[in-house]
């Protein structure tokens, strides 16, 4: 999953990052509801985590402009005020959990996977499918003819974006953006390591081949030759 984290304690958001991202997802980050306001408006998302109390535009403000631009992600709101007036409140501006600090990580960690199991669910996206290949968002698990293929986390998560663009080049610079969370080119050739070993997995033992390169311009998915 990607994830944005809104949180301007700068050793609280480390932590929280360093372990969503061990977990195997993608984090962004922002220290105040301005940034994390803008970064939620133009960034794809699975779920953002918001503090209550930042500098500038606090998280509930956030949440509710983010509400009210027609925006349906789910939000976790993290917050030191844990009265039930305080969680009512929350919950009415527009976010989908509360949890009260401290917490433990796990519990943070259940928290978002549900919250996004649930959006899945309500979307009828928990399930991709691309010719026989089939991608199951909310067990994790990927088939093909029927036959299981194990991947990585940053596997699922390249495989996940490329099934949801099924049939369009995907540029290096989305991938980039969307499965790594760069927002610049760090030089490397993560992309191409990722790629190969996913095509090795999906593709090997199969006669008709899904992941083709576009030379020059990226990737697609697709069981049409290109």
């Amino acid at each position: 999953m990607k994830l944005l984290l809104v949180e301007d304690d700068v050793q609280a958001a480390t932590y929280l990052a360093k372990g969503l991202e061990e977990s195997g997802h993608s984090v962004d980050r922002a220290a105040n509801g301005t940034d994390g306001l803008h970064l939620a408006m133009t960034g794809e998302y699975d779920a953002l985590i918001v503090d209550r109390m930042l500098p500038g535009l606090d998280g509930l403000g956030l949440i509710a402009a983010y509400r009210a631009a027609g925006r349906a992600t789910p939000v976790l709101i993290l917050s030191a005020r844990g009265e039930v007036d305080d969680r009512v409140t929350g919950l009415k501006a527009g976010g989908d959990d509360y949890l009260t600090k401290p917490y433990a990580f796990s519990e943070l960690l259940a928290r978002i996977e549900a919250l996004t199991r649930r959006m899945q669910t309500r979307d009828s996206s928990d399930t991709l499918a691309v010719a026989d290949l089939v991608l199951d968002r909310v067990r994790h698990k990927v088939m093909r003819r029927d036959q299981p293929i194990l991947l990585q986390p940053r596997e699922f998560r390249l495989l996940d974006y490329l099934m949801r663009h099924a049939g369009q080049v995907v540029t290096r610079t989305m991938l980039l953006e969307q499965v790594w969370g760069y927002h610049f080119d760090p030089q490397t050739n993560v992309i191409d390591v990722h790629i190969s070993r996913l095509r090795s997995k999906i593709d090997r033992d199969f006669d008709t081949p899904l992941l083709h390169t576009v030379r020059g311009a990226g990737y697609v998915l697709s069981d049409v030759p290109v």
